[in-house]
Parts: C-alpha cells; structure tokens; sequence
C-alpha cells in the first residue's frame, strides 16, 4: 500500500493562490502565498493600502501595486518620499511668483495671494513705487534717473502728484547737448521742464488739453494728431502710462528744450 497524496491533483482542492501541504497519508494543509489571506482554499491578495494607509504619509496616497505591495505618492502641494511628506510652501520659492515688491501669503494648498507692500502699487505680480524709484528699473528711463542724481533733482520724490515726459535713454545717450547742458549748469532746468507738478496726467488726459505748465515755469504745448500726443511739435509720446504711487511716466523721443 502507499500513502495517498492528497496534494496530487488540482493542488488539492486549494486555492490557486496557495500551497498545498501533505500532513498525513490523505490529508493536506492549504496555505496561502504570501500577499495573500484567506484559508487556503479561497485566497484574497491583501490591500495593504485598506490599514493605516499602508504605512504611507498620511498626506499621501497608497497605491496598491501587488499583492501585499504598494507606493506611496506625495499628494498635490507636498513633497517627500511618500513615507513622509512635508508642504511645500509655494512662497518660500522665488516669492511665489510675487513682486520682489510684494508680500506673499500662502492661502491653500497650491494657492497663494500677492499683494503689494506698503508704498507700492500694482496687483502684486507688478508693483510699482513713486516715479523716482522706478526711472532706473527700465532702460528706457535709467539715463534720465542718473542726469537728475547728477544734477541732484529730487522733485519727483516727492508726494506729487507728478507727470513726467522722459526722452528715452539712447536720446540722451546721443545727443551732444546733454554735456554741454552739464557744463554750463544748466542741465537741473532742462530736467524740470520735463516734470509736471500736481496732476497725474494719462495719455488719455493729454489727448484733450493743449497746454500745461512745467516745474521749471514754462509751458509745454500739446497736440494730438494721428493718434499721437506730441509735445512742442516734436516729441511723440512713444512709451506711455508707467503708473507709480506719485505720478506717470510718460517716454518721450526729443528732448524738451524751453
């Protein structure tokens, strides 16, 4: 006589998912792979995503994978491992995207505000201080700034409201007269004809008046034709509506000479 084993077909009436185990002649034990739970003859692969987040982050997502097996995934607005995740603050980077000028806040997960700091302008990704500050921030404009350092006019530093008509750097650059202008001492009048004191004048407000009053006295004519603003006849208005927190900066291509 020999043993029966029970084990020889069909894996012994176990699960496909289990070993089956002879014990004694005609019996079997059945017991599931590992990954899996169940008695043998029926086997489930475990969830280990189903019990304390299967050991993942508990701001994370545990994604089953296999039996047993799973990843863990930071989720939106945290990073890490997956095992531990930390926020991730959107400011704490560049600003969040913010103005240097500006004050950023988290708000929510992938959410922040930007709002411009005291003394400035704008809607936070741009902010914008008085006119005097912001000349030497564009090109366009950074000549005329270090002509009024020179020459150490500060009007437009002042609380204003100011309109300013600033002749485009390479204008400045190029014309000749400037050093004679600086030499002769005359340049501190030259500049102050190109500012205009208690108004804040748009491109849209200069398109209805015809004259207005420099801080160095004289007047300045404007016209308005083929939808350009031209001052004195021949300064076009080329660069306009640079807002600050005192005044406009209008860029003009001549310089105003009274």
């Amino acid at each position: 006589c020999s043993a029966i084993d029970a084990c020889k077909t069909s894996n012994g009436g176990c699960s496909a998912k289990a070993e089956c185990r002879r014990t004694t002649p005609g019996n079997r034990a059945c017991v599931c792979h590992a990954g899996y739970t169940g008695d043998g003859i029926v086997c489930i692969e475990i969830n280990p995503c189903l019990e304390n987040n299967g050991g993942c982050d508990r701001n994370a997502e545990c994604t089953q994978t296999g039996p047993n097996q799973a990843v863990c995934n930071c989720l939106k607005g945290y990073s890490g491992d997956g095992k531990r995740c930390t926020y991730i603050s959107l400011c704490s980077q560049n600003n969040g995207g913010c103005s240097e000028f500006a004050i950023c806040n988290d708000t929510e997960l992938t959410e922040r505000t930007c709002t411009c700091k005291p003394n400035y302008i704008g809607d936070g990704f741009k902010c914008r201080g008085n006119i005097f500050q912001e000349l030497p921030r564009n090109s366009n404009t950074s000549r005329f700034y270090y002509l009024l350092e020179a020459s150490s006019v500060r009007d437009i530093a002042g609380p204003g409201p100011f309109t300013l008509f600033v002749p485009r750097t390479d204008i400045l650059n190029s014309d000749p007269r400037v050093k004679d202008w600086t030499a002769k001492g005359v340049m501190p009048q030259i500049l102050r004809y190109h500012m205009v004191g208690c108004a804040s004048l748009l491109y849209n407000d200069l398109t209805t008046i015809t004259n207005i009053t420099s801080l160095h006295g004289d007047p300045i004519h404007i016209s308005y034709s083929q939808n350009s603003v031209v001052l004195n006849n021949k300064a076009e208005i080329i660069l306009r509506d640079a807002v600050g927190t005192n005044g406009v900066i209008h860029v003009i291509n001549q310089i105003l000479v009274p």
